[in-house]
């Protein structure tokens, strides 16, 4: 029987329209934008096919070159303007919920636990991203 992965969720309220922040958070060229926990980290490039079943993948590299890793993995569903789900390579799904009321769009992230890393080092990574995301949509 398979090991139950603790969730660990992050959220953010971005200041902009569902169709804005959707077009912000899946195309390639907005997501090497924004796709950094850290000012010293950035993506170089990305690939994406929006679909069950399609893949993406994620260059993500030190600005000193001292490390790079692809962060990638395949849909589950796709709910225009309301959800993704996709399973990374190592097999931990993440579940991604965008909710409207018009002039602003809260994104809330789910995500199972590696057992590299404390679920704290995670929660801050993967919600130093979401506010990175924030930050770009709202001054683009």
């Amino acid at each position: 029987m398979a090991t139950q992965k603790q969730p660990i969720t992050v959220t953010t309220t971005v200041k902009a329209p569902i169709e804005k922040v959707w077009k912000y958070w899946t195309c390639p060229e907005h997501i090497t934008q924004w796709n950094n926990a850290s000012d010293d980290w950035f993506t170089p490039h990305a690939n994406n096919d929006l679909r069950p079943e399609g893949k993406f993948n994620f260059r993500m590299e030190a600005r000193d070159g001292s490390f790079g890793f692809d962060f990638e993995g395949i849909y589950i569903a796709v709910k225009e303007h309301e959800r993704i789900e996709y399973s990374i390579i190592d097999g931990r799904k993440v579940n991604i919920h965008f909710e409207s009321d018009g002039s602003q769009t809260t994104v809330t992230e789910t995500f199972e636990a590696e057992n590299e890393n404390s679920t704290e080092l995670q929660q801050k990574g993967w919600q130093s991203i979401l506010d990175n995301f924030k930050k770009y949509t709202e001054s683009n």
